[in-house]
C-alpha cells in the first residue's frame, strides 16, 4: 500500500491541478470578505443585559446612529459665527442619509398664548437678527434652563450638534462616503471662522475603525511577508526556499479570505488578524519541512529519498503541531461569543489548511529542481545558530539545577505578578491615545459628560402610571443623584418638558423650571398632550400607554470596573426611591451591553484558555501513551504563559478581549516545539537502544536549529502588530512575541532538562510503544522506487 509521500509525488501533476482549480474557486469567494460597521456581537442572544436592550430598543428606537460634532469658539455667539454654525448645521442636513440634526440654532422657546388654551414655539435664532435683537435672543435662551448643559456650555464656550444617521446606510460600506460628506462640511465651516471642529459619536468612531481595519490588513499582510522573507532568506541563503514559502502563505491568506467570503462572515478587528497570523503560522511548517528536507539530503545525497523522509518523518509530527495551534483558535468556538466563535473557526480551518498546502506544495516544488548545494545546506550547520545550541546543551549538561531555581524564582514572580492583573475593557479601548479621535472623545468627556449612550427604563406596571405627581417626584429624584456624577451628562427625560412646560405656563423666569404643582398638573398635562411644541429634542422618551419612562444619558467611556463601581452604588439609591415590588427599574444601553460583554468574554476566554490545555494534554497522551510525560510537557508551556501574565500585572496592561486572546494563541503555537523536540527525542531513544542521556542531546541538537529559527519568524512575525493603531492589537503582538520567546527558551532548556532528570519516572514501556508512530521510517523506504517520473519533452 503506497504511504503518504508516495502519493504525493506521484501523483504530483493532480495535485497541482487541484490546487489551481481551488486558487481559483477561493478566489472568488474571497471577493465576497467585506468589512464589517456594527459593534462586535459579544453576549449570547439568551442573555439577560443583551435581552434588555434589545426590547429596549424595540420600544424606544436605536441610541447608536448619532455622530457628534463640537466647537470651542470663544466668539461663538457672536453673529458671524452663530451664522456660520448654522449654515454648516444645514448643510449637514441637506445630506443624504442623515435623518436629523439637532443644532442650538434650531432650538425653539417655548411660550403659552395669552388664553393659556395651547403652547406655541418659535425659533430663538434668525440668520438675519439685527446684532442687538440676537443679544435680546441669546439672553432669553439662557433662561431656557431644559438647554443648559445640553447643546453648548458657556463655562467653556463649547457648542456641540447632534447627527441622527441612517441605520441602514450605517450599516452599509456607503457610512464612508456619507462621514466624509458631513467632514467636508466641517473643513469648509473651519477655514471660514479659523476654528477646529472636533468629531465623535460610535458612528464615527466605527467610522474611523473600519477604515482603519482596512488599512492595517493590507500593511500588516505586506510587513508580515517581507519580515518573514528576509528572516528565511537569511536563514536558508536560497530564493527557491524563500519563493516556495512566499508562496505557502499567500495562498494561506486567500483561503483565509475565502473562508470568511464562504460562511458570509465580516472582516472586524479580530477577524483582520486572521490572514498576518496564518503568515507566521505558516511560515514555520515550510521551516521545519526544508530544514528536514536539507538535513536529510546532507546526510544521503539523495533527493528522492529526502524528500520522501521529509514528508514521512515531518509531515505526521506538523499534523499534530497544527492541530494543536488550531486547537488553540478553535476553543473560542465555545465560547458563546459570535466574533469570538467566527474568529476562531476561521483562524482553525485556516491553519489546517497551511499544513495541507505546505505538506503538497514544498515537496512537489522540490522535486522539479536539481538537488540542493553546498551553500543552500550551510545553514544547517552556521556557527551562530550552533553555538547559542551548544550553550543551552551545556547549561542542561552542567547547570540543572540553576535551570530549576531560575525557573522556581520566575514561577514566583509570576504567580505575584498575576495577582496585579486588572480587568478592564473600553468601548474605545483601543484607541490610539495619541490621535485625534482620542483627544476629541476626551474633550466631549470633559465638557459634556462624554458620548456613550446609557438609558434607565423605569416601568411603572400600568397604564398613565408616569403621569402621576408622586412618580414624577420620584424621577427628579432619580435624576438629581444622577447628575452628582460627573461620569453622566446632563439627564433628559420627559419630566424636563413637563417642567419647561410649567416653565412656559408660568410665563416666567428659570425658577419656574420646577414640576407642576398639583393644582396644575392636570392642566399642564392636558396642554402637553395636544401639543407637538414639547418634545422639541425628538426623542421618544416614554411608551405608547404612558407606563414607561426613559431616562436618557450620555456617559464617559468607562473601564468595566468603573462602571461596576458606579452600578453598585446606584441600584441601593434606585431601589430606595422605586420600590422593586412596584416598579422594574433596568439600565440598559449599548455601553452597557459592550461593559457587560467584556465580562462575559474574559470569563468565557478562561475558559477556553484551560479547554485548551485540556485539549491538548489530550493530544500529548494520544501520541505517547504517557500520563507522565503529559505532565513534562505542559510544565515549560505554562511557564512561559505565567511570565506573560506577570508582565501584565507589572506593567499594568489589563486583561480586555484583545490582551487575553494572547494565552490561548501562545500556548498552542509554543506547544509546537514541544512536540517536535518529544518526536525527535523519542526517535533518538529507538536508534540509540534507550540511552535516554544521548537521546536529549541529540535531539536538541537537532530540533534546536529549527525551533531557533521558527522562533525568530513567530517573534518578529507577531512583533508586526505592534505598528497597529489599535492599542489591543499592539497588545495582542506585544505579548504573544513574548510569550514565544520565552516557551522557546523553556522548551530548549526546562523540557530537556525535565527528562534527563526525570528520566526513569517519564520512560515507560507506554512511551516506548505509542498510539501513534511518528518517527522513523525510513527503514521501509524502497530507495530503488525513489525515483519522480518526470514528462518526456
Amino acid at each position: 500500500m503506497p504511504n503518504i509521500s508516495d502519493i504525493i509525488l506521484k501523483g504530483r501533476f493532480i495535485f497541482i491541478f487541484i490546487l489551481i482549480a481551488s486558487i481559483t474557486v477561493m478566489s472568488e469567494f474571497a471577493k465576497d470578505a467585506k468589512l464589517t460597521y456594527q459593534m462586535a456581537k459579544i453576549l449570547p442572544e439568551d442573555n439577560q443585559i443583551f435581552i434588555e436592550n434589545e426590547k429596549f430598543k424595540e420600544e424606544f428606537g436605536e441610541s447608536i446612529n448619532t455622530m457628534v460634532i463640537a466647537v470651542q469658539d470663544v466668539e461663538f455667539f457672536s453673529k458671524e459665527h452663530l451664522h456660520a454654525w448654522n449654515k454648516f448645521g444645514k448643510k449637514i442636513q441637506a445630506i443624504e442619509g442623515v435623518n436629523d440634526v439637532l443644532n442650538i440654532t434650531d432650538l425653539p422657546i417655548l411660550t403659552i398664548d395669552s388664553t393659556k388654551k395651547h403652547f406655541n414655539s418659535e425659533n430663538w435664532y434668525h440668520p438675519e437678527l439685527s446684532h442687538q435683537d440676537l443679544d435680546a435672543s441669546i439672553k432669553i435662551l439662557d433662561d431656557q434652563k431644559i438647554y443648559e448643559g445640553l447643546l453648548y456650555n458657556k463655562e467653556v464656550y463649547s457648542a456641540i450638534m447632534l447627527v441622527d444617521i441612517d441605520k441602514v446606510i450605517l450599516a452599509s460600506p456607503e457610512r464612508k462616503a456619507l462621514v466624509d460628506k458631513i467632514v467636508d462640511a466641517g473643513e469648509k465651516y473651519s477655514k471660514t471662522i479659523n476654528i477646529d471642529v472636533k468629531y465623535s459619536g460610535l458612528p464615527y468612531i466605527r467610522t474611523i475603525d473600519s477604515i482603519k481595519v482596512k488599512d492595517e490588513i493590507s500593511l500588516f499582510i505586506l510587513y508580515t511577508l517581507l519580515i518573514t522573507s528576509f528572516i528565511l532568506l537569511l536563514f536558508f541563503r536560497s530564493l527557491k526556499a524563500t519563493l516556495i514559502s512566499v508562496i505557502v502563505v499567500v495562498i494561506g491568506v486567500l483561503f483565509s479570505f475565502g473562508l470568511i467570503g464562504i460562511f458570509d462572515y465580516e472582516i472586524s478587528i479580530l477577524m483582520a488578524l486572521v490572514p498576518p497570523v496564518i503568515i507566521v503560522i505558516g511560515i514555520p511548517n515550510c521551516i521545519f519541512l526544508i530544514n528536514k528536507y536539507h538535513t536529510e539530503f546532507k546526510k544521503n545525497k539523495n533527493k528522492d529519498k529526502s524528500l520522501h523522509l521529509m514528508i514521512s518523518k515531518i509531515g505526521n509530527i506538523t499534523l499534530l503541531t497544527n492541530l494543536t495551534t488550531a486547537s488553540g483558535f478553535a476553543a473560542f468556538i465555545l465560547t458563546k461569543s459570535e466574533t469570538l466563535q467566527e474568529f476562531g473557526l476561521v483562524a482553525a480551518i485556516s491553519i489546517v489548511f497551511i499544513f495541507i498546502i505546505s505538506l503538497f506544495i514544498i515537496p512537489i516544488w522540490f522535486s522539479f529542481f536539481n538537488p540542493p548545494k553546498i551553500r543552500h545546506t550551510q545553514h544547517l550547520d552556521r556557527k551562530w545558530v550552533r553555538s547559542v545550541v551548544m550553550l543551552l546543551s551545556n547549561w542542561v549538561k552542567n547547570k540543572r539545577n540553576n535551570i530549576y531555581y531560575i525557573s522556581g524564582i520566575l514561577t514566583v514572580i509570576g504567580i505575584y505578578g498575576l495577582s496585579l492583573i486588572q480587568t478592564t475593557g473600553n468601548i474605545t479601548d483601543d484607541l490610539s491615545r495619541n490621535g485625534d479621535l482620542y483627544a476629541d472623545l476626551q474633550f466631549f468627556e470633559e465638557n459634556f459628560g462624554g458620548i456613550m449612550p446609557l438609558e434607565i427604563i423605569i416601568d411603572t406596571k400600568d397604564t398613565n402610571g408616569i403621569k402621576r405627581s408622586s412618580f414624577m417626584t420620584k424621577v427628579q429624584k432619580l435624576q438629581d443623584e444622577l447628575n452628582n456624577y460627573d461620569e453622566f451628562s446632563k439627564a433628559v427625560s420627559y419630566i424636563e418638558f413637563v417642567k419647561y412646560a410649567n416653565q412656559a405656563y408660568k410665563n416666567q423666569g428659570p425658577k419656574y423650571y420646577t414640576l407642576p404643582q398639583r393644582r396644575d398638573l392636570g392642566r399642564i398635562s392636558s396642554l402637553v398632550r395636544k401639543s407637538e411644541e414639547i418634545n422639541n429634542l425628538d426623542i421618544k422618551l416614554t411608551d405608547s400607554i404612558s407606563s414607561k419612562c426613559r431616562i436618557s444619558l450620555r456617559m464617559n467611556d468607562l473601564s468595566t470596573p468603573d462602571m461596576d463601581t458606579i452600578l453598585s452604588e446606584l441600584r441601593p439609591k434606585i431601589d430606595s426611591i422605586f420600590n422593586p415590588a412596584e416598579y422594574d427599574v433596568i439600565i440598559t444601553g449599548s455601553s452597557r451591553v459592550f461593559l457587560e460583554g467584556t465580562k462575559f468574554l474574559v470569563g468565557n476566554l478562561a475558559t477556553s484558555l484551560l479547554l485548551v490545555i485540556f485539549l491538548i494534554a489530550i493530544f500529548m497522551a494520544w501520541m505517547f501513551r504517557s500520563s507522565r510525560m503529559v505532565v513534562v510537557s505542559l510544565i515549560p508551556n505554562i511557564l512561559p504563559l505565567l511570565l506573560t501574565a506577570a508582565i501584565m500585572g507589572y506593567f499594568s496592561i489589563p486583561i480586555k478581549p484583545s490582551t487575553i486572546l494572547v494565552f490561548s494563541i501562545a500556548f498552542g503555537i509554543s506547544v509546537d516545539d514541544t512536540i517536535h523536540f518529544l518526536a525527535k527525542y523519542r526517535q533518538e531513544l529507538l536508534s540509540n537502544n534507550w540511552n535516554i542521556r544521548k537521546s536529549v542531546f541529540n535531539a536538541l541538537k537537532e530540533t534546536g536549529v529549527s525551533m531557533i529559527y521558527t522562533s525568530i519568524v513567530l517573534f518578529f512575525g507577531f512583533f508586526v502588530f505592534v505598528a497597529s493603531d489599535f492599542g489591543g492589537t499592539v497588545a495582542l503582538g506585544l505579548l504573544v512575541s513574548i510569550t514565544l520567546f520565552f516557551a522557546m527558551l523553556s522548551n530548549l532548556l526546562l523540557l530537556p532538562a525535565l527528562l534527563l532528570t526525570l528520566e526513569k519516572f517519564i520512560t515507560t514501556k507506554a512511551f516506548k510503544e505509542p498510539l501513534i508512530d511518528i518517527f522513523d521510517e525510513e527503514e521501509d523506504i524502497d530507495l530503488k522506487k525513489l525515483k519522480v517520473k518526470r514528462k518526456s519533452k
